[in-house]
């Protein structure tokens, strides 16, 4: 009867660790479908950053083509909406950022 008893012991320390194998195996898992998928959003925000690159050589072109056309007016009002957007952004980020101070 004592050697069952033994068996069994054995048996269910070796689940026991079985069952610890398996948790670490399942926590290896989820941190490698964790930095698949952050490696996903990374590849996302490149493909973002690089159409935006595309998208700012066009509107500079663009830009470049209008001022050598000699259009006053059309380059007295991009100079004004430039201004206003950056007055617009620094006050913003320093009242975001910098609000707290005395």
């Amino acid at each position: 009867m004592s050697e069952a008893y033994e068996r069994e012991r054995q048996n269910n320390d070796r689940l026991s660790e079985l069952s610890n194998k398996v948790s670490a195996l399942r926590g290896i898992t989820v941190d490698i479908y964790d930095q698949a998928s952050s490696q996903s959003l990374i590849d996302n925000t490149s493909e973002t950053f690089s159409s935006m690159g595309t998208q700012m050589k066009g509107s500079a072109g663009r830009l470049t083509r209008m001022a050598a056309s000699g259009n006053k007016v059309a380059i007295m009002k991009l100079a004004g909406i430039c201004i206003v957007v950056f007055l617009v952004l620094y006050y913003g980020l320093k009242l975001i950022f910098g609000g707290g101070k005395s």
